[in-house]
């Protein structure tokens, strides 16, 4: 594995890709350490909740022995959905970094904007479109060998 969280969560994205699920890859770092490491595993898990996102936050939740991650970022290979958004809320992620936006189903920067309304409790530092290329043609690709 990667020692870079980025890179971590591509190479997580391109294994939940080999077990057939949609690929998404997310990373929790603190201080520059990985902590925890997940991809979707939906289908595997029989789980519509089980996107990479909160896999990687309950790891890392556990790991540390915490409820709340107020000094850790998290790294998604795309824009988070508005479930997803919540729990980085409620976990109180210091900042959000993902690749590539998804129009349809994203939650931050599309959609409900999450982090936008009056309701949300916490919102994370966002940076959108890292590496958002090689993001978008991992979720190409895969949608187009199915169809």
């Amino acid at each position: 594995m990667s020692n870079d969280p980025l890179t971590a969560a591509f190479d997580a994205a391109r294994q939940a890709a080999g077990a057939g699920e949609v690929p998404v890859g997310a990373c929790v770092a603190r201080a520059g350490r990985i902590v925890a490491v997940a991809g979707n595993r939906t289908l595997r898990e029989h789980d519509p909740t089980a996107h990479a996102e909160i896999l990687a936050i309950r790891a890392a939740c556990k790991e540390l022995g915490q409820e709340r991650l107020v000094d850790c970022d998290l790294y998604v290979t795309l824009e988070p959905c508005a479930m997803c958004a919540g729990a980085i809320s409620l976990a109180r992620i210091r900042r959000l970094y993902f690749g590539a936006e998804d129009i349809k189903g994203g939650g931050v920067e599309h959609g409900p904007r999450f982090f936008s309304q009056p309701t949300c409790h916490h919102a994370p530092d966002v940076y959108g479109g890292l590496r958002e290329i090689e993001a978008a043609r991992l979720l190409r690709d895969f949608f187009l060998a199915r169809r």
